[in-house]
């Protein structure tokens, strides 16, 4: 439990920023309306707010700040940008990727084209064939690097309130069981022999179910996923 007295209407801005920052999931869940609701209060302090959060991991509080920040003030926008050009969060390639475009996407709220980039991301970490191919083979997902798909996942949590990354689907499909039949209808995926991806088929949106982001090819079933699931990087976020 945080201590001190509960956020009210009344708590000033910096009160209430600092009470988002520092509660636990719930509690951050708890007064997300509140932010929501005061956000014209909140903006000035957000970007000097952010500044002092740290950036190595992914938290999904201060990437809510920041895409409210984005969303709602066009001049806060491009002078966060301009301050942040590479992406607020760290994000370390040992592939040499630039993850500047995905996280800025992400920033903006713009999945679907969050979601394109990292399916040709994981297409370059498997490498040169699987470029040319178009898709991974699950027999390439162990050589991945880790530090990449750390940094994927991390920028998915961090940019979703949380509820979006391949971690979010490794928990959710724990809590299942592991029975990958009641996983299918939360995700962005279909598994009936057909591979469709047109924006029609998916919500791209952070009202969508938790886990649908990002999308995985299961042309040839569950293995990529699985496999993906089964990286020691991923493996240390999901049971961490």
């Amino acid at each position: 439990m945080l201590s001190g007295p509960p956020v009210t209407a009344t708590a000033t801005p910096a009160a209430l920023l600092e009470r988002f920052q520092a509660g636990n999931d719930r509690q951050r869940r708890s007064l997300l309306s509140q932010v929501l609701k005061r956000s014209d209060e909140l903006l000035p302090l957000i970007p000097d707010h952010v500044a002092g959060v740290d950036a190595t991991g992914d938290d999904w509080a201060a990437g809510s700040l920041i895409q409210l920040l984005l969303s709602r003030s066009p001049e806060q926008r491009d002078s966060f940008l301009s301050r942040y050009p590479d992406g607020w969060l760290a994000a370390a390639s040992a592939a040499g990727i630039d993850y500047a475009p995905l996280q800025r996407h992400l920033m903006l709220q713009d999945y679907e084209e969050a979601d394109r980039l990292t399916s040709a991301h994981l297409r370059e970490l498997a490498g040169p064939a699987a470029v040319k191919r178009g898709y991974v083979y699950y027999s390439e997902v162990p050589a991945m690097p880790a530090a990449d798909l750390d940094t994927i996942d991390r920028l998915w949590v961090c940019f979703s309130r949380g509820r979006f990354g391949f971690s979010v689907q490794g928990r959710l499909l724990l809590s299942l069981g592991g029975r990958w039949e009641k996983l299918w209808p939360r995700l962005a995926w279909k598994n009936d022999g057909r591979w469709t991806r047109y924006p029609g088929s998916f919500q791209w949106s952070i009202d969508a179910p938790e886990g649908h982001m990002p999308l995985v090819n299961q042309l040839r079933g569950v293995r990529l996923m699985d496999a993906l699931l089964q990286h020691p990087a991923l493996q240390r976020r999901i049971t961490g």
